[in-house]
């Protein structure tokens, strides 16, 4: 892949044969933006997983950088009012789903009680596309509204890894101190080793990658050993 004059400039500034420790990691990558926007910096986890395992939960980032999200609560009518003052953006029963299934879909996470999940499960199609559709693993089906709309606007965020077992996801903005970033990152590691399956075998995260936008990768050396 032949990249442009900006790409090829930064890139000088990174030894791609090297592992940084996570603060000169997080450092480096804020001097790899090309973009005249502020770029996400976005980790890529790589797991040791057998073929029929994988990793899905969420976590809440201790730094936030994207605006807040619009939270959709499909619910009983006698729990509007609780999902609307526990910070939703909509809540409701029938008359959404069927605005949904009319094409509307101006949102950017679904939860749900238990008791609506067999009517929200007609919206499979729409919403599983998307990845919208609420799920008791990412706690998005619940009947505590309020302790799950409070995590969801801290910030929590869905994570998973895809079919070659690597996890991606932005932690932070080019703009944000290389701390914040770096704590988030830690954060996150933290977080995916506490669902290590039980029988895995060595290392269980077997690299890590730092990214911003429309720059190059830098590589996260998450021990002594892997420093060069």
């Amino acid at each position: 892949m032949k990249h442009g004059k900006k790409y090829t400039e930064v890139a000088k500034k990174v030894d791609p044969s090297q592992a940084y420790d996570l603060g000169a990691a997080c450092a480096l990558v804020k001097e790899l933006k090309t973009a005249k926007f502020d770029e996400t910096v976005e980790v890529h986890i790589r797991l040791n997983l057998k073929k029929s395992q994988s990793v899905r939960d969420t976590v809440v980032l201790p730094h936030q950088f994207r605006a807040e999200k619009r939270i959709l609560v499909f619910c009983k009518p006698e729990r509007v009012k609780e999902a609307l003052d526990a910070g939703a953006a909509y809540a409701g029963g029938e008359e959404l789903i069927e605005k949904i299934k009319g094409g509307w879909l101006d949102f950017d996470i679904a939860v749900a009680t238990p008791d609506m999940m067999k009517d929200v499960g007609k919206l499979g199609m729409v919403l599983g596309r998307r990845g919208l559709m609420p799920n008791p693993k990412t706690g998005t089906v619940t009947n505590d509204l309020s302790a799950a709309l409070g995590e969801l606007r801290k910030g929590r965020t869905e994570y998973r890894t895809d079919k070659s077992g690597i996890i991606h996801l932005p932690v932070g903005k080019v703009s944000m101190d290389a701390e914040k970033i770096a704590e988030n990152l830690s954060t996150l590691v933290e977080e995916v080793n506490r669902k290590r399956p039980a029988d895995a075998k060595g290392d269980f995260v077997a690299s890590v990658y730092l990214t911003p936008t429309m720059g190059p990768s830098v590589k996260v050396a998450l021990n002594k050993s892997e420093k060069r």
